[in-house]
């Protein structure tokens, strides 16, 4: 017996469906797919979420000293002349940033084989490219989904059943976190 559903697909697009999948349940907190599909996606996010708990306080604190542009009212960058030439104006901030000890950067790299990127549109703008910025899903699991889950052993994720879909009569289930 497989350790694994095939779900009827080639193993690149197995691997692509399930990448995908498991970034949207970990995205939106919930998604509608079949039951195969779903006990599929909850393996691999339950064990991504295993490791988000486990390597969430593992990182150092470190200030940082940054050149930031000075910038104007409207947000346009201060230029100042200097011999004759047009340069922007450089102000120094410290900032505090999170540095990934050893064993968490790898619990990053780990998610972000599995993880697909995110890009995310504000309503207003739809269909341009300008003001879309990408979501880090990985930082989303360390910061938001992991200390939800802090006390928790396993059991992240929870499937309910909806009812068969109407063309084919497979069974439809919710995937949600818990």
């Amino acid at each position: 017996m497989a350790g694994y559903r095939k779900l009827g697909r080639t193993s690149s697009q197995r691997k692509a469906l399930l990448r995908g999948q498991v970034t949207s349940l970990l995205y939106h907190g919930k998604i509608v797919t079949t039951e195969a599909k779903a006990k599929e996606i909850r393996k691999i996010a339950e064990g991504l979420i295993a490791m988000a708990v486990r390597e969430k306080d593992n990182f150092d604190e470190v200030t940082v000293v940054a050149k930031v542009a000075r910038k104007d009212k409207d947000g346009k960058k201060v230029k100042e002349v200097v011999d004759g030439r047009k340069v922007t104006v450089y102000d120094e901030v410290e900032k505090k940033i999170k540095k990934d000890r050893p064993s968490r950067l790898h619990a990053r790299k780990q998610m972000n084989k599995v993880l697909y990127g995110i890009k995310e549109v504000p309503k207003e703008t739809a269909g341009r490219k300008k003001n879309t910025k990408s979501v880090d899903v990985a930082q989303k699991l360390f910061d938001e989904v992991a200390p939800k889950y802090a006390s928790r052993n396993g059991g992240y994720t929870r499937i309910v059943k909806i009812g068969p879909r109407k063309g084919d009569a497979a069974m439809q289930v919710i995937i949600e976190l818990v």
